[in-house]
């Protein structure tokens, strides 16, 4: 009987292309991912694995036993999910990876409504951005992910995943009141403060920019939000924040509505198969609603 922890160790190597990022991302050494594989191997009889170049990459008899593995994969989690279900109470350890803003303007509302009502669950929150937050989840990291996507920027859709939109949130221009700017093409000449440009928060916020007829001068560059909110409340700088970010609460802060009125989407994510895990759904239940109260 081939091993489920093996599979999902191949389906890994599928999808990261190599041992050491498959060790990396389940936490194990590379030479325990090898052995496992060459464990599997010597279980189905057949070649998995071939060399290339300085690595390895699946055979065609790995190829097709890494596509049964995801679906094997999926069935199990779909068997725990009908047994949790056959329970009356929700309990145990829900591991959710969510993004900045989300994670201070919605979990707090979720995890009141969730733990006032199930007592017996743990719920344990990371703060990742959606890049890192997504991939973690397919391999067991995280049991569901709160993510963002921005107008032009869409994120891999992983297979492996179901998607759950919650809701639009309009980007906007954050300025010091004392600039006087009243859209983004008046701040051509000002500094900025954005995101990095590896993340795809900044590359959108670049593209806004460029679109508006001039190259942003970043002279701060953070992925915390409350930084760029201080920056602009101190007279340094221009940013291009959400409306979850509650820039119009700081004083000394001037909000405009940008051109076309962009917004992203944030959605709640997880693996395929557990959508109907009671600790899952429950969560995101509670999210939902938090969100309808952010957005009023």
């Amino acid at each position: 009987m081939l091993d489920l922890h093996r599979l999902r160790l191949l389906r890994e190597l599928h999808r990261r292309g190599t041992i050491t990022a498959v060790a990396e991302a389940l936490s194990y050494s590379a030479s325990a991912v090898s052995q496992q594989l060459a464990t599997l191997e010597r279980e189905t009889g057949v070649r998995l694995l071939e060399p290339a170049g300085r690595r390895v990459r699946l055979t065609a008899q790995g190829e097709i036993l890494s596509e049964h593995a995801a679906l094997l994969l999926e069935q199990m989690e779909r068997a725990e999910n009908a047994l949790a279900r056959s329970g009356h109470e929700i309990a145990g350890t829900l591991r959710v990876a969510a993004f900045q803003t989300a994670v201070m303007a919605l979990v707090p509302g979720a995890l009141t409504r969730l733990l006032g009502a199930h007592q017996g669950l743990r719920v344990e929150v990371t703060e990742l951005e959606p890049e890192i937050g997504l991939p973690a989840m397919v391999t067991g990291e995280f049991d569901l992910v709160i993510a963002e996507e921005y107008p032009g920027q869409p994120l891999p859709r992983l297979r492996e995943t179901d998607r759950t939109d919650l809701l639009e949130d309009e980007l906007v221009m954050a300025a010091p009141t004392s600039w006087g700017a009243r859209s983004l093409e008046d701040l051509a000449t000002r500094p900025f403060v954005l995101e990095p440009a590896s993340t795809t928060a900044g590359q959108w916020a670049l593209a806004a920019c460029r679109a508006a007829g001039f190259e942003p001068d970043v002279r701060y560059t953070s992925t915390d939000l409350n930084i760029h909110l201080r920056l602009v409340q101190e007279g340094l700088a221009g940013a291009l924040v959400p409306e979850l970010a509650r820039a119009r609460e700081v004083p000394r802060v001037a909000v405009r509505r940008l051109a076309g009125r962009p917004s992203r989407t944030i959605f709640c994510a997880v693996r395929r198969g557990a959508a109907d895990r009671p600790s899952v759904r429950a969560f995101a239940d509670a999210i939902v609603v938090a969100s309808a109260s952010g957005t009023d």
